[in-house]
């Protein structure tokens, strides 16, 4: 059975001709030598027509749907894949054949892409039949998010049923390790739209990752840990800088860094010493092989759920106890450099984590692994996780309003420099606040530089305790509502970055009110407008 190639994705076709193509080489070359001469209109006609929507707000559903998407085309699909933004309710009725994978974010939100779609179907007495739809949902998601676990793609499934889609496999939800469950549920699901036909050349097509990644990290070098506040403050953030020296690896403006972390030694001893365990025992990992106890919980198990609470059991055997241990994950940071300022390193600005309850002394396991335990010169494994949805504009004469608060800084900072790199001469803006001016100015003395040399066209800062009333970035949008209003109706491009829980959706909240006062728009002409932003990658988000 011959190879099935794919054509690539920088090739002179549209998405739709890519897939037409990549669905009719397969059914082609599938069916053997005797039928390379066969006609186009039957090749055409035979390719099965599959939609794979996402509604992604960090990358991975989008990721994940774009690499499906070509395996399924070497299977002989016609198939494609879209963001939910770009989608409507016909355009499901008019493929039949839906697979649909999508995150969760903030309390159970649907993510951003994601929400104009969603009201086009939850809208009661006109919401769209989907009779004749066939689908599946992959939802992606995170246990520790509680009653709110995949709750998005829970949604989806559940109201495509209601409007009369049928469901060809079960909904899968899946935790941060979502590859092996998205294989089985994909296989699943081809397996039944191709009526059991399936190519079985299809694994050729399917693209395995390969260099530094997710599963194959980059040791990588801390070369700087600096601290980013000043005397008076009740913050501890750093500016912290990784080597890429050797990697060959690059990324671009916007995208996070994956960091792979370790558990504080004194917490895992307190636990160890709580339940009587021994830590020389060996037990298993995650990923196979064994170590000793004290080992694992230090650098393959999260161990958050024991923090502050009394040992339910004690003198259990080790290997149980990690039993039902979830893998510690990697963390991801927004990066706050461009590589065309700072060759081979890439930056991060990490707040620290500390507080106590009840007595209680809690560390956040990243943040105090890079504040603290990781020592200058020291490697630990990182690799680059694109976020494709939080780009600068590709017409650099394009306004940029930056709203990031905090650590919110980070890529705005990112941003700030590649324009600075790129000459681009559209006019930028950035709201930044914190607690006290004199303290947590992070980043000061460089954008201050910027505003003195014009490139950065105007700040506002808002520093919530240097004076009685609290002042935040949304209270400084809503004091330049005229101008703001008038770089959105140049094309401006607005981006928030920070706390996705009360700051993004209060920022969201005051650009909805100053498209209404400053723009003379009623409230749901102000949501058709942010919507139409987001259709146009105008308005993006990096919360957390």
């Amino acid at each position: 059975m011959p190879t099935v190639p794919i054509i690539p994705e920088n090739a002179p076709f549209s998405a739709e001709q890519r897939a037409w193509l990549n669905g009719f080489l397969a059914g082609v070359l599938n069916r053997g030598p005797a039928a390379a001469g066969a006609a186009l209109p039957s090749s055409q006609a035979a390719a099965i027509p599959l939609l794979i929507a996402f509604g992604s707000q960090s990358g991975n559903a989008e990721s994940l749907a774009k690499r499906l998407a070509r395996e399924a085309s070497g299977r002989g699909f016609a198939a494609r894949a879209a963001g939910l933004d770009s989608l409507q309710p016909a355009d499901l009725i008019k493929d039949k054949n839906v697979l649909l994978i999508t995150s969760t974010w903030g309390e159970g939100d649907m993510p951003d892409n994601a929400v104009s779609f969603w009201d086009s179907i939850n809208q009661n007495g006109s919401s769209p039949k989907f009779d004749g739809v066939q689908y599946s949902v992959l939802a992606l998601g995170d246990k520790n998010y509680g009653d709110t676990f995949c709750l998005a793609g829970k949604k989806l499934d559940a109201r495509l049923a209601e409007l009369g889609a049928r469901r060809i496999t079960d909904r899968v939800d899946c935790d941060v390790e979502f590859d092996t469950q998205a294989k089985q549920w994909s296989s699943s699901a081809f397996t039944v739209l191709s009526g059991s036909t399936a190519a079985p050349a299809a694994e050729a097509a399917v693209e395995e990752e390969t260099g530094w990644s997710k599963k194959n990290p980059f040791p990588a070098k801390l070369i700087d840990n600096t601290p980013l506040n000043t005397r008076g403050s009740s913050k501890d953030t750093r500016h912290i800088a990784f080597s890429l020296t050797g990697s060959g690896l690059s990324y671009e403006v916007g995208d996070a860094l994956g960091v792979f972390v370790q558990n504080c030694p004194d917490v895992v001893d307190t636990i160890l010493a709580a339940h009587q365990l021994d830590p020389l025992a060996e037990v298993p990992l995650p990923d196979g092989g064994t170590a000793t106890l004290r080992a694992a919980l230090i650098a393959h198990y999260e161990i958050r759920q024991f923090y502050g609470k009394p040992a339910a059991q004690t003198g259990m055997a080790p290997a149980a106890f990690v039993a039902d241990l979830r893998k510690l994950q990697p963390r991801l940071y927004s990066i706050a450099s461009s590589i065309k300022a700072h060759a081979d390193e890439v930056h991060l600005c990490v707040g620290a984590v500390r507080y106590s309850t009840d007595g209680v002394h809690h560390k956040g396991v990243a943040s105090t692994f890079l504040a603290d335990r990781l020592p200058l010169g020291e490697t630990t494994g990182i690799y680059f996780h694109a976020a494709n949805h939080f780009r600068l504009p590709t017409d650099l004469t394009k306004p940029v309003i930056m709203v990031g608060p905090g650590t919110g800084i980070a890529p705005f900072r990112a941003f700030l420099e590649e324009r600075e790199a790129t000459k681009a001469p559209g006019k930028n803006w950035l709201f930044f606040g914190d607690q006290k001016r004199a303290s947590d100015f992070l980043y000061h003395d460089q954008v201050i530089g910027w505003v003195q040399g014009g490139h950065l066209t105007r700040l506002d800062t808002a520093f919530s305790r240097d004076q009685e009333e609290k002042i935040y970035v949304q209270t400084r949008m809503l004091q330049a509502a005229n101008e703001l209003w008038q770089w959105l109706e140049e094309g401006a491009h607005f981006y928030v970055c920070g706390d996705a829980k009360r700051m993004a959706k209060d920022v969201d909240d005051a650009l909805h009110s100053i498209i209404q006062t400053a723009g003379g728009k009623s409230a749901d002409e102000a949501s058709a407008y942010v919507n139409q932003m987001k259709k146009e990658k105008r308005y993006a988000r990096d919360v957390y």
